[in-house]
């Protein structure tokens, strides 16, 4: 039962993080380092807004200054790389 439960949350975590991503851009979906380096930060920061990826989008946000410094690197990276996809499209 509690091998359920936590694999259960794992994969909650997973897709939360792919949530995080969503918010920022549309077309970005979270690498495996991201939620990696961010599903420990999520489920500190976070867990009392799980299963709810939109309320742990908003958690992560508003916790920002919290995130630990990797967790921090890579969601700016990848955010960062999404507006620069955005913006090369909207330039087409």
């Amino acid at each position: 039962m509690i091998f359920c439960n936590t694999r259960r949350l794992t994969l909650t975590l997973a897709i939360a993080m792919s949530g995080i991503a969503l918010s920022a851009s549309p077309g970005l979906a979270f690498s495996s380092e991201a939620q990696q380096m961010c599903s420990g930060d999520a489920m500190r920061l976070c867990s009392a807004e799980i299963p709810d990826i939109p309320r742990i989008t908003a958690c992560m946000h508003r916790k920002r200054a919290q995130i630990s410094p990797g967790c921090r690197s890579v969601m700016d990276r990848e955010v960062a790389a999404a507006r620069k996809a955005r913006r090369a499209a909207v330039g087409d």
